[in-house]
């Protein structure tokens, strides 16, 4: 059985409540144990409000980047957190990222912090750089069957998967870094848990963020590559910390900014 702390189902809507429904019905099965399954939604009559029942589970009415500065609280980081986690859905914001940059703003107050567009493709099958500024990569150049759990044999071409998204941003990561101090990458890789739902443990963000500081603690700065993935899809952008500045330089707003307004 797969014990784990508190769940967090970012988002109220179908997937939302696909998800619900298939982590309650693992715990019935005695295949999953959790502390408290939490369903986050800003709309408090979201689809999956109605099946908010039984016992330890939650809707958490509220913007997502406002629970995640709770739920990720590093204040809060304990033995409780290492079992925490974050189950995403497919059209969710890039909201990691989001919660990165926050940090990264209130380690570095006098420093210059933007979250940049990836502007070079990694090169996988799909490969697009959208207007939001995050580029969504996968693997796949065919339709993938609702709800894969992306298993070593590819159901969709009845082969053996032979990517993983994981190595592909390293890879990726390693040629950016031979232009600018890059840290490690933070990568959220959603995993298939139990019944068909992937997640990726709260701790995630902490780590990709402890690896980043004494990068960009350096007074030249350094960039982080954030990516939500899986094995197959992905999300990629670009968390950058400017350098010191001088004592008689103002701040200025570094060319190629995106999200001017985060996602709620």
């Amino acid at each position: 059985m797969i014990e784990l702390g508190d769940i967090a189902i970012m988002g109220g809507g179908c997937y939302g409540s696909f998800y619900l429904g298939q982590l309650t019905t693992a715990r019935r099965k005695v295949a999953l144990r959790f502390r408290r399954l939490l369903v986050v939604d800003q709309d408090p009559g979201c689809q999956a409000a109605a099946h908010v029942v039984e016992p330890g589970c939650e809707l958490v009415v509220s913007p997502w980047n406002d629970f995640l500065d709770r739920y990720l609280d590093p204040t809060r980081r304990d033995l409780d957190h290492l079992t925490d986690t974050i189950v995403p859905t497919p059209l969710m914001p890039h909201l990691l990222a989001h919660w990165l940059e926050r940090r990264a703003r209130t380690r570095w107050p006098d420093r210059e912090v933007s979250l940049l567009p990836a502007e070079v493709p990694l090169g996988t099958p799909y490969d697009r750089l959208h207007h939001d500024g995050v580029r969504y990569v996968s693997f796949a150049d065919w339709l993938c069957p609702t709800h894969c759990v992306e298993p070593l044999l590819c159901p969709a071409i009845k082969a053996p998967r032979t990517w993983e998204m994981a190595d592909a941003v390293t890879a990726w990561t390693r040629d950016h870094a031979r232009n600018r101090p890059t840290a490690a990458p933070a990568l959220f890789n959603c995993r298939h848990t139990a019944f068909g739902v992937g997640m990726y443990p709260a701790h995630a963000a902490f780590d990709g963020f402890a690896r980043f500081v004494p990068v960009a603690d350096a007074a030249t700065g350094a960039d982080l590559v954030i990516g939500s993935i899986s094995s197959c899809h992905g999300a990629i952008a670009l968390l950058r910390v400017g350098p010191v500045r001088s004592a008689n330089q103002p701040p200025r707003e570094p060319e190629g900014v995106l999200y001017s307004q985060p996602y709620d």
